[in-house]
């Protein structure tokens, strides 16, 4: 089996980024993979579901819990390009992922190390473990130019 580097799985949560862009969505992607395999994808939705629980992480969470058939995924990494807000960390160790690999740091809402670190946080009873910048100039690229567009 073939062992995919770290940025090979962040370009596929670029293109659910792009997919979030195409919809006029806050352009965030991630995907879950489980033994080298994408068991779950996800971009923002918030705006088109109209639900604040809408992001990358969640929508991917939920994917892969479906194509899994288990609420666990202790055995998964999720790649996401853009830090994790505070819901998608809390969501993020209640499914157990193992890994969590981001793209562009958020000052606004980071918490898998900018604002704090909830994933690694040694009173939750599960932790991830944490790789930032995966990309990240590509990451934050893309977000930068979403909302350059969006003020014009």
């Amino acid at each position: 089996m073939v062992d995919f580097p770290p940025e090979y799985w962040m370009r596929e949560a670029i293109a659910e980024a792009h997919i979030a862009w195409q919809k006029n969505e806050v352009p965030i992607g991630a995907v879950i993979v489980f033994n080298q395999q994408i068991i779950g994808r996800g971009h923002n939705v918030r705006e088109s579901s109209l639900d604040a629980t809408g992001h990358a992480e969640i929508m991917a969470i939920r994917d892969a819990n479906k194509n899994l058939g288990a609420w666990r995924l202790s055995d998964c990494d999720l790649y996401v390009t853009l830090e994790p807000c505070p819901m998608c960390a809390g969501a993020i160790l209640q499914a157990r992922i193992r890994n969590v690999y981001f793209g562009a740091t958020d000052p606004k809402a980071g918490c898998s190390g900018t604002l704090m670190n909830l994933l690694t946080d040694e009173r939750f009873n599960h932790r991830s473990t944490v790789f930032p910048g995966i990309l990240s100039d590509e990451c934050a690229q893309m977000l930068r130019d979403f909302f350059r567009k969006l003020r014009s």
